[in-house]
C-alpha cells in the first residue's frame, strides 16, 4: 500500500509542495484525496531533499492543506494499449469518452516511450500517396517521415489533415494507414469536425483519437501527444501497422509548456517559452520513423498555427529544425479560393527525392517536378511585374508564364478536400500545364520524357 502524506505545505495554481517524502522519483504519479473522499491525479515535477513539487492534472479548487492526503503510486504515467483502441475516442489522459467500454490492455506502456536507437532506424524511402497533388507531385511524403503543416489562424488546416488521414496509402500495397489522431487544446467544434469527418467516410474504424479540448488542463495537454505516440508505437512496432500520426495544434502544446514553466518560475527563453522547448519537441517528433526488421512504421504530420503568420516564431522555427521539411499554407491563396491553399515554393519535403522515380512513382517525376517549380516561380515574378508596370511591359513568353502560374494554382494546387488524385493523374496534369509553354523552355526535362509526354495529354 503506498504511503500517505498529510504534509502539503502550499498550493499555488496547479502546483503543490509536499514535505518530508521518501523514495519518491521524478515523473512519478500521485493521487490527492480531499476531505470529502474525492480523488485527483497529479505527477511529480521536482524532488529536492525530501520535498516534492507536484503538478495537478485537475484544478486545485477545494484542496484543504490540513485535511488532504497525498499518495505516491510508485509508477510513471502509463497507457494500457490494445488493438481494441482502433475506432475509439479517448480524452487527453487515455480514458474512453465515446460511451464505449474500458479497454482491456494487452500491455501497459510508459507514455514517455524509449528513444529509438539511431542504428536501428531504417531510412524512409517508400512513397506515400496522399491524393493531394501539391504534396504528391511537388513535396512528396515518404513513409517514416515527419512533415509538419505550417498553417495560420483561420486557414483550413483541419480539412487538409482530415483529407490526408482519409486518403493516405503506401503505393504497391493495399494496406491503408491506421491513423492516430491527437487534438491538443482545440475547440469542441474542431474536435467534432474530425470525429464526424472520420465517421462519414468509415475512416473512424482505423483511427485512434485522443482529444484534449481548450478548456482541459494545460498539464493534460502535455501528456496527450505522448499518449497518442505510445499507442502509435504499439500499433506500428508490435502489430506491424503503417501508422499516420496527426498532432494538432502544436502551438497549443507549446503554450501549455510555457504555462507550466512559468508556474515553476523557470527562467524564460525566447518569447517566454522555456529554454528546453527544442528538446521537448524533439522528444515527440523523434518517435516517428521505421525500424530495421519491423514492417510497421510511424509517419508524422504535426500541425501548427504560426502566431501572427510568422515562420520565424520559435514554435515553427524549432519544429523546422527537427522535422524533414514543412508544408506551408498561404493566406493569399486562401483569399483566392484555392483549396487547399498550399504555397508550394516555400514548402519543402527534404526526403522527396527518396520516394519518387522509377519503380516508386514514375521515371519522369523528378524532372517534371523541378520544371513545375521553376515555371511557377517565373510565372509569379511575371505577374508581380505586370502589377507594377502593366501587361504591355511583358514579353510574349512572360505572358505565357503568367498564364501558366494562374492555371497551375487553379488546376494543380486547387482540387478541393474530397478529390483523391492518384500519382498518375497528378503527373498527367503537370504535363498538361507544361504544354502551355513552348518545348524550348522546358530545359530541366530530358528529351526522352518530352518525346513521350509533351503535348500528348
Amino acid at each position: 500500500m503506498p504511503k500517505e502524506y498529510r504534509t502539503i505545505q502550499e498550493v499555488a495554481g496547479p502546483l503543490m509542495l509536499v514535505k518530508g517524502v521518501e523514495n519518491v522519483t521524478y515523473d512519478e504519479l500521485a493521487e490527492i484525496e480531499l476531505a470529502n473522499g474525492e480523488k485527483r491525479r497529479c505527477k511529480v515535477l521536482e524532488i529536492n531533499e525530501g520535498n516534492a513539487l507536484v503538478q495537478l492534472f485537475e484544478s486545485s479548487t477545494g484542496i484543504n492543506l490540513s485535511n488532504s492526503r497525498v499518495r505516491f503510486l510508485g509508477r510513471t504515467m502509463e497507457l494500457g494499449v490494445s488493438e481494441d483502441m482502433l475506432g475509439r475516442v479517448f480524452d487527453g489522459l487515455g480514458r474512453p469518452i465515446d460511451d464505449g467500454p474500458e479497454i482491456l490492455p494487452e500491455q501497459r506502456r510508459d507514455i514517455n516511450g524509449l528513444p529509438m536507437n539511431p542504428a536501428a532506424r531504417s531510412y524512409p524511402q517508400e512513397f506515400i500517396q496522399t491524393g493531394v497533388s501539391a504534396i504528391d507531385g511537388l513535396n512528396t511524403l515518404v513513409r517514416g517521415q515527419k512533415l509538419p503543416i505550417f498553417s495560420a489562424s483561420g486557414l483550413p488546416h483541419a480539412q487538409l489533415a482530415a483529407q490526408i488521414a482519409r486518403q493516405a496509402k503506401v503505393r504497391g500495397t493495399n494496406d491503408p494507414f491506421v491513423v492516430v489522431f491527437a487534438a491538443l487544446g482545440i475547440t469542441f467544434e474542431e474536435s467534432n469536425f474530425f470525429i464526424e469527418s472520420f465517421k462519414e467516410t468509415g475512416a473512424i474504424d482505423r483511427t485512434v483519437m485522443f482529444v484534449n479540448l481548450a478548456n482541459d488542463p494545460a498539464i493534460e495537454r502535455i501528456a496527450t501527444p505522448r499518449m497518442a505516440l505510445t499507442a502509435a508505437e504499439y500499433l506500428a512496432f508490435e502489430k506491424n501497422y503503417h501508422v499516420l500520426v496527426i498532432l494538432t495544434d502544436i502551438t497549443n502544446y507549446a503554450d501549455a509548456l510555457r504555462e507550466v514553466s512559468a508556474a515553476r518560475k523557470e527562467v524564460p527563453g525566447r518569447r517566454g517559452y522555456p529554454g528546453y522547448m527544442y528538446t521537448d519537441l524533439a522528444s515527440l517528433y523523434e518517435r516517428a520513423g521505421r525500424q530495421n526488421g519491423k514492417t510497421g512504421s510511424i509517419t508524422m504530420i504535426p500541425i501548427l498555427t504560426m502566431p501572427e503568420d510568422d515562420k520565424t516564431h520559435p514554435i515553427p522555427d524549432l519544429t523546422g529544425y527537427i522535422t524533414e521539411g514543412q508544408i506551408i499554407l498561404s493566406r493569399e491563396l486562401y483569399r483566392k479560393n484555392i483549396a487547399p491553399p498550399i504555397d508550394v515554393l516555400p514548402s519543402l519535403s527534404r526526403l522527396k527525392d527518396k520516394g519518387i522515380g522509377e519503380g516508386k512513382t514514375r521515371a519522369d517525376h523528378a524532372s517534371t517536378m523541378n520544371q513545375l517549380f521553376a515555371a511557377y516561380a517565373r510565372g509569379k515574378d511575371a505577374k508581380e511585374l505586370m502589377v507594377v508596370l502593366g501587361e504591355a511591359a511583358l514579353t510574349d513568353i512572360d505572358k505565357l508564364y503568367a498564364k501558366f502560374a494562374d492555371a497551375f494554382e487553379n488546376e494543380y494546387v486547387s482540387q478541393g478536400y474530397t478529390t483523391n488524385r492518384d500519382i498518375e493523374d497528378t503527373l498527367t496534369l503537370g504535363w498538361k500545364l507544361l504544354s502551355i509553354l513552348p518545348r524550348s523552355e522546358l530545359k530541366r526535362i530530358n528529351d526522352k520524357f518530352l518525346d513521350a509526354y509533351y503535348g500528348k495529354v
